[in-house]
């Protein structure tokens, strides 16, 4: 027995305090790096780091998921559903909307700042190393996302879990978590995003996102264009895996708007599934359900076991989406959602009109510089909607009055107003929405600006009101 005197509440307090700061200390070490802005088209050095950590990516077998939007919604239905099943889960995804630990989950739950910092420090040497082998042979060193998948596959490692979820960070083929070989290949919607890194057209960018399907495996594909399922039925012919196809494998049979999201129906490859809570908004998630729903069947039974239905109801009646769609204020209404790309303020405006009812709306509009403004806009004008523009905390933000004079050529100038901090312009949209009946604020067009409005909402309390 220890002789150590028993904890007190306030040395809980100080650890937990100290924890924090050190996995604060790991994110600052990370973000020193290239970002993710900039990834590498390279897979070595990922691989040379996992090799000297112990090949911790090959701890547990892999459910790998790619695409353009829907990604993060869907693994973490997949994720849920497995959790659901009695399978210990670790679950990587990326951006993160408030704090860098919610990238890595297990079972559920955003890793903790001690076994972040652990796990760091364990595998900080072996980065090191690969560092100055780079420097060596006169190539860049390890970029943020190539060092943090590498602490992600640790931290899985060491939980352990029972299988790995994970969300491509950029494309597919020379994305740092393909190093890892997953058993499961999920396609969500491939659409034109990142062109400057994956290809100028959407043929370009499917191939790029086909890299993840590895020899074997069984490939799930949300309904794709015709040209994009070309490309994947060609690459699963190559690998000799199997491919199932939204619409012919498996579908969404029926949605209805539900108190807080919807009912679905769902035909897997194994069987259906009727009336079941979705807590999300829009025909987009039951799509996004339908995929998990037949990845997790490809995964627990090669596609020929249904699953309970009790692991459905409960794997989807739990699952969150944070940041999509996601209501953070009332009295009045105020949304964010992540839509950085136009597939994904199409989306958005469907969702709005599928699951709400506002008579006007002000959207609290910023975009980075790398993203397709005009085209997120054009998706946006069937909401006759009246913007204030702003500014995502980023250097890589588009400046407010060039966005504005880019919204005001879409919309007209009496329809723009410019609040370059996200505080100041959300008051503003609030002041406007509280003045009329039927009132609603979006706050919309990058994950980062999604992340912001979440910590005021949450820091002012608006959603309590």
């Amino acid at each position: 027995m220890s002789d150590a005197p028993d904890a007190t509440p306030e040395d809980f307090g100080e650890a937990e305090a100290e924890a924090r700061e050190a996995a604060d200390a790991v994110y600052a070490s990370l973000i020193a790096r290239v970002g993710e802005g900039s990834p590498r088209p390279r897979l070595a050095p990922t691989r040379r780091a996992v090799e000297l950590l112990g090949d911790p990516h090959h701890s547990a077998p892999v459910i790998h998921l790619t695409g353009t939007n829907g990604k993060t919604s869907t693994s973490r239905m997949i994720e849920s559903l497995l959790r659901a099943s009695g399978l210990r889960t670790g679950l990587l995804t990326s951006p993160h909307l408030e704090r860098f630990t919610e990238r890595i989950r297990i079972d559920g739950a955003s890793i903790d700042d001690e076994a972040l910092a652990r796990n760091w420090f364990e595998i900080e040497p072996f980065i090191a190393i690969v560092d100055a082998e780079l420097e060596g042979a006169g190539e860049a060193p390890l970029t943020f996302f190539e060092v943090f998948t590498a602490l992600a596959f640790a931290c899985f490692a060491d939980a352990p879990v029972d299988v790995m979820v994970l969300e491509v960070g950029m494309g597919g083929e020379w994305d740092s978590t393909n190093v890892a070989d997953g058993q499961v290949a999920v396609i969500t919607p491939i659409d034109l995003d990142h062109q400057t890194r994956l290809g100028n057209d959407i043929v370009e960018i499917a191939r790029t996102k086909s890299g993840i399907i590895k020899p074997a495996a069984s490939v799930v594909t949300a309904r794709q264009a015709d040209e994009v399922m070309q490309v994947l039925e060609n690459a699963a012919d190559l690998t000799e895996s199997t491919l199932a196809v939204e619409d012919d494998a498996f579908a969404v049979l029926s949605t209805k708007v539900a108190v807080g999201g919807q009912l679905v129906s769902i035909r897997g490859l194994a069987g259906e599934y009727h009336d079941v809570a979705l807590p999300l908004f829009g025909s987009h998630q039951a799509q996004n359900a339908a995929v998990a729903v037949a990845a997790v069947e490809a995964f627990i039974g090669a596609g020929s076991v249904r699953l309970a239905d009790e692991v459905v109801e409960i794997g989807l009646g739990s699952v969150t989406s944070p940041g999509r769609l996601q209501i953070i204020g009332a009295d009045p209404t105020v949304i964010v959602d992540a839509a950085h790309n136009p597939h994904g303020a199409r989306s958005l405006v469907a969702a709005l009109g599928e699951a709400f009812d506002f008579d006007e709306v002000a959207i609290v509009f910023g975009v980075l510089g790398d993203k397709d403004a005009a085209g997120i806009l054009d998706a946006l004008l069937d909401l006759d909607a009246r913007y204030l523009v702003t500014v995502p905390d980023s250097d890589r933000a588009t400046d407010a009055a060039e966005l504005a004079e880019l919204v005001a050529g879409k919309v007209g100038g009496d329809r723009v107003a410019v609040q370059p901090r996200l505080d100041d312009a959300l008051e503003e949209a609030r002041r406007w929405a509280a003045e009329g009946t039927k009132r609603a604020v979006i706050v919309t067009g990058s994950v980062l600006l999604a992340g912001e409005a979440m910590r005021i909402a949450a820091d002012r309390g608006w959603s309590a009101r």
